[in-house]
């Protein structure tokens, strides 16, 4: 009863605040039991030009934990990259740092939510002057006539683990750099309205709880905000009994999770911006899954990589979103 009084107060603090915040990290629910581990799944195929893969995550209500969808969203504005939100131990608790959009990406906690979400910084695009350009290497482009890409290998040189939280017995033991530190304190944007509408229909859906899908949700992933009917809706590998898909209608999806970048890329790198880009999708990745190959959707015709200084897309003229120092 203690615990789901303090989730109560805390939701309704965290209701309160306001939609754009100069930032510090905001923290919201805590409880006394530590969330289950990521689940395994594939990624969804973009839906459209424009989207930016949010990574799904354990999320707490009355109920106990229950699982929101990774998602496709549309950004709130250019420029713009999605930094997750995670558990992180601390006080004698599991407290919830929300997820937030902004120029440069922040801590979460390193965990490693796959498809470019590593642990730190996001291996999955960056700005390039009006443009969002994707690796291939961990995103699924290649269902739609996709040319803003390049493809960098991700490399995982660490123990790849499914723990969803920081701090605390069996969690992660990454610390905030100092740039990550930084971009905490950079005006954010949180939750758009999709991601709520989202976030609200996973915790009505009886299916997406721990309790009753025992860690194997069976919409694991969606192709679009609260949309967890037909075709994209993915189910997490293990779930028993789904009547949704089982996994994307894509062939040969990128199987990258959580990989961290050859070489390093600076925390600080901006995302630029500028006018909407031709965006592009991403491509079902598996975090944690299967070794099947990466498929090399539609990459720069005689390049791996877009114009730009080698080792550092764009140059000049735009920067990555954050890789790992």
């Amino acid at each position: 009863m203690r615990t789901l009084f303090r989730g109560l107060i805390a939701a309704l603090v965290v209701a309160a605040l306001p939609v754009v915040a100069p930032a510090a990290v905001l923290i919201g629910v805590s409880v006394n039991i530590a969330p289950p581990v990521l689940p395994v799944y594939v990624q969804p195929a973009i839906p459209a030009p424009g989207y930016i893969w949010t990574p799904g995550y354990w999320a707490w209500a009355p109920t106990g934990y229950y699982w929101v969808p990774g998602t496709w969203v549309m950004p709130p504005s250019l420029g713009v990259l999605w930094t997750p939100g995670y558990w992180g131990w601390g006080n004698g608790a599991y407290l919830w740092h929300a997820g937030y959009w902004g120029p440069h990406i922040g801590f979460y906690g390193g965990v490693n939510y796959g498809y470019g979400y590593g642990g730190v910084g996001y291996e999955g695009g960056y700005w390039r002057g009006n443009q969002f350009l994707y690796n291939t290497t961990v995103n699924n482009v290649h269902t739609i006539n996709v040319t803003n890409v390049y493809t960098r290998t991700v490399i995982n040189n660490t123990t790849v683990t499914r723990v969803s939280y920081n701090g605390g017995a069996g969690g992660t033991s990454a610390r905030p750099s100092e740039a990550e530190l930084s971009a905490a304190h950079e005006q954010h944007v949180a939750f758009t309205s999709e991601q709520r509408a989202h976030e609200s229909m996973a915790r009505g859906d009886e299916s997406l709880r721990a309790s009753v899908n025992g860690g194997h949700p069976p919409i694991a992933a969606t192709a679009r905000p609260a949309s967890f009917t037909g075709h994209g809706v993915v189910a997490a590998r293990g779930a028993a009994g789904t009547p949704h898909e089982a996994v994307a209608r894509n062939a040969s999806p990128p199987v990258a999770y959580a990989a961290h970048p050859q070489a390093a890329t600076p925390h600080g790198a901006s995302a630029q911006h500028g006018p909407v880009p031709a965006h592009t999708v991403a491509a079902p990745g598996n975090a944690y899954h299967d070794g099947s190959p990466v498929p090399m959707a539609h990459a720069p015709q005689g390049s791996h990589e877009p114009q730009g200084t080698q080792g550092h897309p764009g140059g000049a003229g735009g920067h990555e979103g954050q890789g790992r120092h």
